[in-house]
């Protein structure tokens, strides 16, 4: 395992966060009704900058070796959340979340993230270090899941199949009642979970499928351990405004989801082969900037003349 940081550089990158978070607090305040979609452009634009910045620090503490492979973890990260968004979209549209509820669902989801994101990376780093071969599975796990995005049929997804919703009815008290925007309410000396917390399980279910996909992408990027979670948490900060301004676009980029398939099956092909061809990190940032380019012009030069619900 690769932990070429020091304590100095860990602290800087979480007083970079912290600031960030309270920037936007103070600049936009609690979380609201309504977020316009200006607004959510604006704080979207920020996190972006901010993330991209943080690369500058890391160039000038370990240089080029670590900045581009940053840089390529970042845009593979936030692109690859995309397709994540439009799960939570169709989630929050089928239960009715209003959106300052949906505002505190995607805070402590992202919360969650940041947590999980880090066992994941530390879990994965350790059993690449240790075993070789894992390159292998890693590699043909991200061909298979790029092959199955890319070949996918848009079907519409449906809530209710999810297993964490299906669990958290089984073994929670549950209600159909909101309480505020509470993820609990007492009735009765009885304590049940709102359909807010059904919710939030889902989203937390969600990433951790997610985490499944894009912590080997990462991984395949870098084995720093820092270079590789400082970019995921940056890419994820962002979410909850990126989230509103997709809700304001949806169903406007329908061919990025071809664009994600080709950038894990070419990261997949890139791990897999790892030991026999090595890209470098900046070519890779060229191909995966590309291959996103691309995928927007495309789904703006030919926009759908029927909308079809996303699949996620």
């Amino acid at each position: 395992m690769h932990l070429g940081a020091r304590a100095t550089d860990w602290a800087v990158f979480v007083f970079v966060v912290v600031v960030a978070l309270a920037f936007d607090r103070l600049m936009f305040g609690r979380s609201k009704g309504h977020v316009a979609f200006r607004e959510a452009l604006v704080r979207s634009v920020f996190f972006g900058v901010v993330g991209v910045g943080f690369s500058l620090f890391v160039y000038h503490q370990h240089g080029a070796a670590a900045a581009v492979p940053y840089l390529v973890a970042y845009v593979v990260e936030e692109s690859l959340s995309v397709d994540n968004l439009f799960v939570f979209l169709v989630l929050f549209t089928y239960f009715r979340i209003s959106e300052s509820r949906q505002q505190r669902i995607l805070f402590w989801g992202i919360l969650g993230a940041v947590v999980m994101r880090g066992v994941f990376i530390v879990a994965g780093e350790a059993l690449l270090s240790k075993f070789h071969f894992m390159n292998y599975v890693f590699g043909g796990f991200l061909l298979l899941t790029g092959a199955k995005l890319l070949f996918r049929k848009e079907e519409a997804v449906d809530p209710e199949d999810n297993i964490a919703l299906k669990l958290g009815r089984r073994f929670l008290r549950t209600t159909t009642e909101y309480s505020d925007d509470r993820f609990f309410l007492m009735k009765d000396g009885v304590r049940y979970a709102t359909p807010m917390f059904l919710v939030l399980l889902v989203v937390e279910f969600t990433d951790v499928l997610f985490a499944v996909d894009s912590v080997p992408a990462v991984l395949a990027i870098s084995d720093d351990v820092y270079v590789v979670y400082t970019s995921n948490i940056m890419a994820i900060l962002g979410l909850r405004a990126l989230y509103f301004v997709l809700s304001g676009m949806m169903g406007r980029f329908h061919y990025l989801g071809k664009g994600l398939a080709l950038i894990l099956l070419f990261i997949g092909a890139k791990m897999a082969l790892s030991s026999f061809v090595h890209l470098s990190p900046l070519l890779s940032l060229g191909v995966i900037v590309s291959v996103l380019t691309l995928s927007v012009a495309a789904s703006l030069l030919y926009p759908q003349t029927e909308a079809k619900p996303h699949d996620g």
